[in-house]
């Protein structure tokens, strides 16, 4: 079972088992994780915001230009963020790092 760590806004480390074809959103529901999704993973606000470790970030297919938009609404953004709800786990993903930030932004209508 591929794996991957959340580091939560207070430096704690969290491994998880991580089911190819869920997403990032999904397996931190799974476990847990306090990631908000508001919309469900519908690409329709912020906050699923994580900040992918700078070693797996080129691993990850481009946003869309949906994603684009959203993440100009993300609390913290940085050049490493991606929204958790379009981050897919595959094999090559086993072992990803992501970072959940400080706040987030609901700008949902």
């Amino acid at each position: 079972m591929p794996k991957m760590t959340f580091i939560e806004p207070d430096g704690t480390h969290r491994e998880v088992d991580a089911p190819l074809g869920l997403s990032v959103l999904e397996i931190a529901h799974k476990h847990g994780v306090d990631i908000e999704g508001a919309c469900e993973g519908s690409l329709a606000c912020s906050t699923c915001h994580v900040i992918v470790d700078g070693a797996w970030f080129k691993k990850l297919e481009s946003p869309t230009e949906d994603e684009e938009d959203m993440l100009d609404l993300a609390f913290g953004l940085t050049q490493t963020s991606r929204l958790g709800c379009q981050i897919v786990m595959t094999d090559d993903l086993d072992g990803l790092v992501v970072k959940l930030p400080a706040a987030t932004r609901n700008a949902q209508g």
